[in-house]
């Protein structure tokens, strides 16, 4: 049987542990980018006072991953997905993404859009069996950004 995840919407106060969640959970693809990963970049306390920040906690309580969303006129952007290191493999992304579809359908737009860093093409693979596609690619300055998009509802 699968752990159940309690996802609830992040208020002011668990700033700590998403920033510590994301710390942890980005680490990894520091050295891969070679730049500060972009979810790093802006201060939690910021993410969850602009966005939809939603956090999943399992049975033992912990935060165990965090998806911050950005809503807007014609799509919903996923702006970073944080699943903590020691619970990856476990379907708790997946579960994110789906829970993204949900916040899609709930605000009555049928695209979904993220972006991920060409360097880590393991995460770009993992999107596209989630049914993601690519749509372009943006060269910054430090990094080359995979946007990817996903119409609510299209089977993966």
């Amino acid at each position: 049987m699968g752990v159940s995840w309690n996802i609830r919407r992040a208020i002011a106060s668990d700033a700590p542990a998403l920033d510590v969640l994301q710390r942890a959970a980005f680490a990894p693809n520091r050295a891969l980018i070679g730049a500060e990963p972009l979810p790093l970049q802006v201060p939690a306390e910021t993410v969850i006072r602009d966005r939809e920040v939603w956090l999943a906690q399992g049975e033992g309580g912990g935060l165990a991953g965090a998806l911050a969303l950005t809503p807007r006129a014609d799509d919903l952007e996923i702006w970073s997905v944080a699943v903590d290191p020691a619970r990856q493999g476990g379907g708790l992304g997946r579960r994110l993404l789906a829970f993204a579809e949900e916040r899609a359908r709930a605000l009555g737009v049928a695209t979904l859009r993220l972006y991920t860093a060409e360097a880590l093409a393991k995460n770009v693979a993992w999107y596209g069996r989630h049914g993601y596609r690519v749509e372009r690619v943006e060269d910054l300055p430090d990094r080359r950004l995979v946007h990817l998009v996903r119409t609510v509802g299209e089977d993966a």
